[in-house]
């Protein structure tokens, strides 16, 4: 699957991550899948890391609630959540894996280890418990929203 979020909400993401450190930062994800398979993110949510710290993190549940509240407001799908790896690279950790729960779910996940090289990466997770398996989706930094 192919992932479009626009430079703007990939900047806003940057900036919020950077904004948490030393922690992950984290948030939700809405918009529209195309007819030809696109998944189109129209809205990025900032949300707050409850764990404070650089190795997981939970999402407030308020924070939580009203992003979705958001969405169903203006028309928009939940189409999954993003978080930052701090020190690590763009990719799923086994924490990651376990809580990945929704096979409906991208979760893209932002690498700061290269603080001058920010890296975007997307996954598909499914399977159960025992055997979880993360597939790449390819992100597209758009200039717009479509």
């Amino acid at each position: 699957m192919k992932i479009t979020i626009s430079k703007k909400d990939f900047e806003a993401v940057c900036r919020h991550a950077f904004a948490e450190l030393p922690d992950e930062a984290c948030g939700l994800l809405a918009g529209y899948d195309r007819e030809d398979g696109v998944r189109v993110i129209q809205k990025v949510y900032l949300l707050t890391n409850i764990d404070h710290t650089n190795e997981h993190f939970s999402i407030d549940p308020s924070e939580h609630l009203a992003a979705i509240k958001d969405m169903r407001a203006n028309g928009l799908s939940p189409l999954g959540n993003w978080h930052s790896h701090p020190e690590t690279p763009a990719r799923p950790s086994q924490e990651d894996l376990r809580w990945a729960n929704d096979s409906r779910a991208s979760y893209l996940i932002l690498s700061l280890a290269d603080r001058d090289n920010p890296v975007l990466n997307g996954f598909h997770v499914e399977g159960d418990l025992s055997n979880r398996v993360s597939r790449k989706e390819e992100i597209i930094i758009t200039d717009n929203n479509d």
